[in-house]
């Protein structure tokens, strides 16, 4: 029983990254109406005939979220029913599967009705909120925590703040990359870092301060996560979870810059975009999984 839970929740966690990715490349391939105004049906049919790359992969957007909602909900339960008895399972059951839902209402109303940029941007955030809980669960099942018995596990105050600080920045991090994408602001500065590098000036148009803006609190969020990298090798060395946690942490966010700068680069590569995304997908299910531990590191004290 507890084998087949395992494989359930590595499968699903899987098909939330295969959501997050499709949803990004719905939106850098301009697909969002390539099923037209219709939901949950495309242009109206069960099997439309007009078919277009931008139909095959809305369409295929759709059906991926489809069964992993189904999956998210089976495993939410099971889980429930399964290991309940620790403390974090239910809210991280409701948690996924309710935002999973709520993505879908967005994706839905944006078809239906249309929305801004502005909003729009909120689909991503919403769907990878859905993905830490279910990826938390999946290490609960696993019973991560137990291989380096987590029950010993202390986190000051200090880092405790960084955790948590660095973790709400990283989700308006988050959002401002999907704003740069909704606002079709990502190739209006044609240098990096600057975005004219042979005449620096403040930004000029909406368009070029959300882009100039996603930068600079992506070089931020380096900065800062280089510092609790320091903190960690000074002081968390004999804490393996966060001593390697944060090396991982600190290499997701290089890599998510250094794919931020390829992207300009490349004129907007597809596959370097989608890179862009899954990189700060995992960084965002580390700090997740810190905030986990942290709210247990401070129960453990009490």
């Amino acid at each position: 029983m507890r084998q087949s839970l395992k494989w359930l929740a590595v499968a699903t966690t899987i098909g939330m990254i295969f959501i997050l990715i499709g949803g990004a490349l719905v939106t850098k391939t301009g697909s969002g109406m390539g099923c037209g105004r219709s939901w949950p049906l495309c242009n109206g049919k069960f099997l439309p005939l007009e078919i277009t790359p931008e139909l095959v992969i809305e369409l295929s957007h759709r059906l991926v979220s489809g069964v992993v909602g189904i999956m998210v909900l089976v495993l939410s339960v099971w889980s429930w029913k399964a290991i309940g008895h620790i403390r974090e399972t239910k809210f991280l059951s409701f948690l996924s599967f309710f935002f999973l839902l709520l993505q879908a209402l967005v994706g839905a109303a944006a078809v239906k009705w249309g929305q801004s940029g502005f909003v729009l941007a909120l689909h991503f955030g919403i769907s990878l909120i859905s993905f830490s809980a279910v990826l938390l669960l999946t290490l609960l099942i696993f019973e991560i925590d137990k291989k380096f018995d987590a029950e010993k596990l202390y986190i000051d105050k200090r880092m405790g703040f960084h955790i948590i600080g660095v973790s709400i920045y990283s989700y308006l991090l988050i959002y401002t990359g999907a704003l740069v994408r909704h606002t079709k602001s990502s190739l209006v500065c044609r240098d990096w870092p600057l975005c004219l590098n042979d005449s620096p000036s403040l930004p000029s148009n909406m368009y070029e301060w959300v882009q100039m803006g996603h930068r600079a609190a992506a070089g931020l969020i380096f900065i800062w996560i280089a510092y609790i990298l320091y903190l960690a090798v000074r002081h968390y060395k004999d804490q393996k979870i966060l001593y390697w946690g944060w090396i991982i942490s600190f290499i997701l966010v290089s890599l998510q810059v250094i794919a931020g700068a390829l992207i300009i680069f490349s004129r907007l590569n597809l596959y370097i975009a989608l890179l862009h995304a899954f990189f700060i997908t995992c960084l965002f299910g580390v700090l997740s999984y810190f905030i986990l531990l942290y709210s247990r590191s401070k129960r453990n004290k009490q």
